[in-house]
């Protein structure tokens, strides 16, 4: 009795410190330049602190082990507040929020420069960056784990320079192999 006790006991305590993979975040400018040493796409993920999705994403998608592990592998993951007062260069232009209000910190404010430089149309927006830091493309909306496992792997393959049309893409998703765990 006392062995199943002391074995459920060190099994619990297992369980309990077993650390799960989370998302290492950076800001735009230490990923870009963390590009030049070692190559890989950037995943902006634009959002706001008022915003429900952005904290459904935050939770159920970026505290999936799948996907940050995924992440954290072959990407250099941005967290950059669509709304925030945060200075940015980019490509040599320099972005900021005029409109920022310190007392509306947590609620909504001005929108930033580089969202809208971005194309951000909603939030949360994902958006993507190749090896060498150049635009690729937005992503809007909640996205689940085996939602944007597709894309992730989809960037980080390059399989989207292949894709020219709608029905590349709808091709692309059909034979879809999903592997993470929702």
């Amino acid at each position: 009795m006392e062995y199943i006790k002391k074995t459920s006991f060190l099994i619990l305590l297992l369980f309990c410190s077993a650390t799960f993979a989370q998302v290492k975040w950076y800001t735009l400018e230490e990923a870009l330049t963390a590009q030049k040493e070692k190559p890989k796409p950037i995943i902006l993920d634009a959002y706001t602190v008022w915003c429900g999705p952005c904290k459904m994403l935050d939770k159920n998608t970026f505290g999936n082990d799948d996907v940050s592990t995924y992440m954290n592998t072959h990407f250099y993951p941005v967290k950059f507040n669509a709304e925030g007062n945060e200075k940015v260069t980019y490509q040599g232009q320099d972005f900021d929020n005029p409109n920022y209000d310190a007392k509306r910190a947590k609620t909504r404010n001005g929108t930033h420069t580089f969202t809208r430089y971005l194309g951000v149309s909603g939030y949360p927006t994902l958006v993507f960056f190749d090896e060498k830091g150049n635009y690729i493309t937005p992503i809007v909306g909640y996205l689940t784990p085996t939602q944007i496992e597709i894309y992730l792997k989809l960037i980080h393959k390059q399989d989207y320079k292949n894709i020219k049309s709608q029905e590349d893409f709808t091709a692309y998703i059909k034979n879809f192999e999903h592997q993470f765990k929702g």
